[in-house]
């Protein structure tokens, strides 16, 4: 019984050290390229080349078309131009197919056309952030009633300076912030930032 249970304390310890953590502020922001969406049409996001104009507001998110994801979008594309004021580039990322963004993108319900978001459908931009994805379960439906069939990668926006330094993380688990919350801190971010 005592060899079961320290094998077992052994084994639970492993997966806590093996759970990715999120990048913290003064980290450097790994570099990506995604396919993404802009008002319904197509291009390839880069990183790189978005620092080049100014600060990256880069925000994570479980899925379009669900309530407060939808909330999320609608307030960036409501306050676009104030971070646009600031130099700022906004890209929302979720594992949800190109097709999906590219509808949620356009819709002036939610993107209108304002900002792009791109698929992270393999999770590998999420993961060299150090965020978890949950495995979504069959049967739950967006606010169109289709069905999900994607991660939930978890709520965290990150604000990246020129230098390719992350200069805020926001997150709803550790910050207990609504979608709407990350819009208006990172404002506050890169408007400081400008401010300098």
């Amino acid at each position: 019984m005592k060899r079961y249970l320290a094998v077992l304390i052994f084994a639970l310890a492993s997966s806590a050290l093996a759970a990715p953590a999120p990048l913290k502020p003064g980290d450097s922001a790994p570099n990506f390229t995604a396919e993404a969406s802009l008002a319904g049409k197509n291009f390839v996001f880069s990183l790189n080349k978005a620092l080049k104009k100014g600060p990256v507001v880069l925000y994570f998110y479980p899925s379009a078309f669900t309530q407060g994801c939808d909330i999320e979008a609608h307030t960036f594309a409501e306050n676009q131009q104030k971070f646009v004021a600031a130099d700022a580039t906004i890209i929302g990322v979720s594992a949800d197919s190109i097709e999906r963004l590219d509808a949620f993108s356009s819709a002036p319900s939610y993107c209108a056309g304002k900002f792009p978001v791109a698929s992270d459908a393999d999770l590998k931009i999420s993961s060299s952030y150090g965020l978890t994805a949950a495995k979504g379960a069959g049967g739950f439906k967006d606010v169109r009633g289709d069905e999900i069939n994607h991660a939930f990668i978890e709520r965290t926006t990150f604000v990246i300076g020129k230098d390719h330094k992350i200069v805020a993380v926001l997150s709803s688990r550790a910050d207990h912030l609504h979608p709407d919350q990350h819009v208006y801190k990172s404002l506050e971010v890169v408007e400081k930032l400008a401010s300098k």
